[in-house]
Order: C-alpha cells, then structure tokens, then sequence
C-alpha cells in the first residue's frame, strides 16, 4: 500500500525513498565474495559486471568503450554527441577541461559544449567511431534521443551496433511532437529493428510496464542525477527517488514477467550511484545493473580530463547539467577504480569488489537472488 502524506489541505503525495534512505540488512550466513557472480545478460549479449556508463563524451570514447568492455561491462557513446560531430573530439574536450578549470564564469563552459553540440552529426564520423569498439571485439552500444531515434538509428545498425539505447531526461512508449514529424511509436519502432533496445529513464511502476510493453529488453530508471553535474530538479522540478523508483520498476518486471508467461525485462537503475554502497543498494532494489557517471570519470582511461558532465548539459535550450570536477590529483586506472585496491574509505573506487563483498556479507551468490536481500529504512 502506497503510503501517502497530506502537503495541504486536498494535496497528497506519495512518500518515498532515496539509496540514502536505505540500509541492506544481512540476515543469513555468509560466503567467501571469491564465490559470488556479478555476471548478467541482456538478449545474447553476457557481461561479467553490472555497469554501463553513462553515455557522455566527457566519460565514452571508442576507446574507453573498449576498455570498459575488457573489464566485463558496457560503455554507451552518445552517437549524439562529439565524437558524431567533429574530427577532433580529443582537442576539444582538452578545450572544455581548461576553460571549465580557468573560466570565472562556471556557464561559459557549457555556452562552449551547446556551441559544439549544435555541429551537424556526420554518420562517417558516428560509423568510424562504433567500427573502432566492434573491431575490438566488444559488445558496442549507441545512445540516442526520442526525437532523433527515427533519423539516427538506421545509420548506426549499418555501422554494426549490437544495442540500441533510447535515452531521455523521462520519456514514453509513445513520444508525441507537434508539426510535420509522427510521433516515436516506440513498440512499433522496436519491433522492426534487428538490435534488442535499452529505453529509459523512468520514475514509475506505470511509465516503466508501458515501455516493456513494447519490447524493449531493458528499461533504464531515473535520469542519472549525480549532485553537481545534474541540475534537472533546478531546471524542470522532477526528481526520481531512486530506491522507490527502482522497486517499482522491478514490480513491473514481476507483472510483465506474469502477463507475457516469462519474458523478463532488465532494471537499469541510472542516478544517484556515487559509491560502491549505492551500487549495491541499487541492485538490492531490484535492478539489474546500474548506470554509472561521475565515479567513472576518474579514471584515467576516461577522456574527460578529471572533468565530468551529463549527457544533458548540452541541450541546445535547456542545459540541465555542469562539468563537475572529479578529480583534483592522479586519476587512477579505470581497472582500479572497478576492482580496487582501494585506498578510500568512502566507496569511491573498487566498485564491483564492494557489490561482490555486500553480496557475499548477505549470503547471496548472484544478482537475481541479492534482489531478495532484506532492507530496512533510516529512522
């Protein structure tokens, strides 16, 4: 039963839980973290680890891809980002990290990103750049827009991605525009594509069993919030709590899972991850893998410079985003900051080996079953 509270007299709402709210409560014998799996998989595609990075220039290159994909997760690009529009996207993100560290004026740095932004996408450039990750021998992943999935999309199945990430702030099975352009039908979309889609981000149980209702393999929840990069609550006054978000989606994996007699739908749980304890709430909640931005962006192999900012810092009318600093010293490699050793008490590096000792504390030894694991709320 939703628990609502009266903010005044004929308005409720819903009370509900941020990662911060909550605790995973052990309760039953525990194993050695050397006997734990944090392998999932997605349509055909396996990975040894439950991360994805956020699709930004500031973290996905080709080459951080490839990287990533080594270490046993998934990096996304932004095939509406630089590396579709300029030749060298190197030098210009070189650009931003020093105006971003010398500029007085904080807003100059994303005058400077929307400025880049508004280049025109060059499908040889976007081709160039998922050749080089499929070429490595990884799997490759492409994030596009609602607005521009229509446009984009069959130039990035030429090129040979294997999955197809439709991303937005929030959005629908149906994306309704005014003017000459349809709407995105996304269950008709997806069904006469060849490549399995993620879709997201989503904040409810409703908004997240329509989208698996049209095929996607995988339903992204939330909208990558990370404080100080992500300013979408200033800019629009949406915020998704994701604890309750990621329940919720997760009970919307269990009714679909019912009404379609077993045809399972992935929880991607994409904000407020910023430790490896919130990565382990999040899966706790029921997701299935995470999306993972700024503690990725340390690394060195991360292209940003020490410089982080979501993929909606460059919308070309509504920025909801900043650089945020990552880093103030040496970056350690991104094989450090997924595995450790790690020198911070705080969670900030060895990700995956503080999933896999949560995991092995609470007595679980795969990802599906820790979904089970108990959760208290702080008082």
């Amino acid at each position: 039963m939703r628990d609502l509270v009266e903010i005044g007299m004929g308005r409720t709402a819903r009370r509900t839980y941020e990662l911060d709210d909550i605790n995973i409560v052990p309760s039953r014998r525990t194993r050695s973290s050397k006997e734990v799996s944090t392998a999932w998989q997605i349509d055909a595609y396996r990975f040894d680890i439950p991360v994805l990075a956020h699709p930004t220039d500031a973290l996905v290159s080709p080459s951080f891809a490839i990287e990533l994909g080594k270490a046993g997760g998934l990096g996304v690009i932004n095939g509406e980002g630089l590396w579709g529009r300029h030749a060298d996207v190197e030098q210009k993100l070189v650009e931003l990290a020093e105006m971003a560290e010398k500029e007085v004026d904080p807003d100059a740095a994303v005058a400077r990103l929307q400025e880049l932004h508004a280049a025109p996408i060059q499908p040889g450039l976007l081709a160039a750049a998922v050749a080089q990750v499929r070429d490595a021998g990884v799997t490759i992943a492409v994030r596009v827009s609602p607005q521009n999935a229509r446009a984009l999309t069959p130039e990035l199945v030429k090129a040979g991605i294997d999955l197809l990430v439709i991303h937005g702030t929030i959005i629908s099975a149906e994306h309704v525009a005014h003017g000459d352009s349809e709407p995105l039908n996304l269950k008709t979309f997806i069904s006469e594509l060849d490549v399995p889609v993620i879709a997201g981000g989503v904040s409810d149980h409703r908004t997240a069993l329509h989208l698996m209702r049209t095929g996607a393999a995988g339903v992204i929840v939330g909208y990558g919030s990370t404080e100080g990069a992500t300013t979408t609550r200033e800019v629009l006054g949406i915020g998704v709590p994701m604890a309750t978000a990621i329940a919720d989606a997760a009970a919307a994996r269990r009714d679909y899972l019912d009404e379609t007699g077993g045809r399972y739908v992935h929880v991607i749980a994409d904000g407020d991850i910023t430790t490896s304890g919130d990565f382990a709430k999040a899966i706790a909640c029921g997701a299935d893998a995470a999306v993972i931005g700024a503690p990725l962006a340390v690394a060195q192999e991360a292209p940003g410079g020490g410089w982080f900012w979501p993929s909606a810092a460059a919308h070309p009318s509504m920025p909801r985003g900043s650089l945020l600093p990552v880093s103030y010293g040496e970056r350690p490699a991104l094989d450090q900051v997924l595995n450790g050793p790690s020198d911070d008490p705080y969670g900030s590096l060895n990700f995956v080996g503080g999933l896999r000792r949560s995991m092995a504390k609470s007595g679980y030894s795969d990802l599906k079953e820790f979904q089970k694991v108990g959760l208290s709320v702080r008082a």
